[in-house]
């Protein structure tokens, strides 16, 4: 696109490469505009906007019980971010992380429930045996609940976007049956939440934070390693950049979806494996389970301000999960109205991912060549060409 005015002309092009320092100052203006725009709001409802901010900075990344608590919220955040990274690397859509969670839920307090977790919550259980059962029932059973949708894809071009989506209905109304009125793992004061689990089926903690919070770090170090060094990644990059020549190549089409979106459901439901069965004061399926899935979509939104970059995705969530956290008790604490936390991350959602678009662009400005006389005495165009 290109324009002229005053005698220079302002182009704006697609960045052939867009470098990693593009897509920080992209992420930091668009966090200081959402903390600009937002604060318009709290100044009409009587709040001081440095008040409100420094509240939240304090709690989410300072306070004893506020920087856990953005460690967990970051830490299924990042798991979920993870699921929508791998099945993207091949250019399919994974919006089934809220169903991929509450299926390796459900298969998790399954195996506890065969054990007779549900009987108190002082049951001495063999954790040692169990809760690897548990970890590993977890994942299979999102795996496989998230391969559905790519071997759908791959086999009869089923819209993964529409399978994954009424996949999660489907288990949102599973675990509703499960949890109330009667359900087999409906908590024993029945309350209309899940049983709580026994002390001696706890993820262990370490540092006052869940083992699984260590593993996300590390499994985004290996699953850039994995995207990025293997031949199974460079197939799934290639079936992503052009199906059709991935095929030509040899690239069964049907393995590669199904095996991306049985990847991505296993991320999805290690990160319901952390939240539910390992972050403190939770240990079951809570009433507002229906919350964690909606929160799981955080984990897009953060994949795609990442680039798909498992690494740069951990800052990102721990943003999230600061502000999720430490706007809910700014809230609280300055007695604001309800939905103003959702105000602010929603705002903060919609700079970074426009912030990001705009990052894909750059704007040149040159001094415009004059069109000589004799060609405009001809009227000639004064658009160039585009391959100029």
């Amino acid at each position: 696109m290109r324009a002229v005015i005053g005698g220079y002309a302002i182009r704006i092009e697609r960045r052939a490469d867009v470098r990693w320092w593009h897509t920080a100052l992209a992420s930091v203006l668009a966090i200081l505009v959402s903390l600009f725009l937002v604060g318009i709001a709290f100044v009409r409802v009587g709040a001081d906007p440095l008040e409100v901010y420094s509240e939240i900075i304090k709690y989410a990344f300072v306070s004893e019980f506020g920087l856990p608590q953005t460690i967990n919220r970051a830490t299924f955040v990042l798991l979920a971010a993870f699921a929508l990274i791998v099945p993207l690397r091949a250019g399919l859509w994974n919006i089934g992380m809220p169903g991929q969670i509450f299926a390796a839920t459900l298969a998790a307090f399954g195996v506890a429930y065969a054990f007779g977790a549900k009987t108190s919550v002082n049951a001495q259980l063999p954790g040692v045996i169990v809760i690897p059962a548990m970890l590993v029932a977890a994942l299979i059973a999102s795996a496989v609940y998230g391969g559905i949708a790519g071997y759908l894809r791959g086999r009869l071009q089923v819209n993964e976007i529409v399978t994954t989506m009424m996949q999660n209905w489907a288990m949102l109304w599973i675990v509703a049956h499960m949890i109330r009125e009667g359900g087999p793992f409906m908590g024993r004061t029945a309350e209309g939440e899940g049983f709580t689990l026994p002390t001696s089926l706890r993820v262990p903690q370490v540092f006052d934070l869940p083992v699984t919070v260590y593993a996300a770090v590390v499994l985004a170090l290996l699953l850039t390693w994995f995207l990025t060094k293997t031949t199974l990644g460079y197939r799934i990059r290639t079936y992503g950049e052009s199906p059709r020549a991935a095929e030509y190549a040899g690239i069964d089409a049907t393995r590669i979806s199904t095996l991306v979106f049985a990847l991505g459901g296993a991320f999805a439901g290690l990160a319901g494996f952390h939240y539910f069965l390992g972050v403190p004061g939770v240990y079951k399926i809570p009433k507002n389970y229906a919350d964690f899935g909606d929160f799981s979509f955080y984990g897009l939104i953060t994949g795609l301000i990442a680039r798909n970059n498992p690494i740069a995705a951990i800052p990102v969530a721990m943003l999230f999960g600061g502000i999720s956290g430490g706007a809910r008790f700014m809230q609280g604490k300055l007695r604001l109205a309800f939905g103003i936390d959702y105000a602010l991350l929603g705002v903060l959602m919609i700079m970074m991912v426009a912030f990001q678009a705009l990052a894909q662009y750059a704007v040149r400005i040159e001094r415009a060549v004059p069109i000589p006389a004799t060609q405009r005495e001809r009227g000639e165009s004064r658009v160039e060409s585009p391959h100029h």
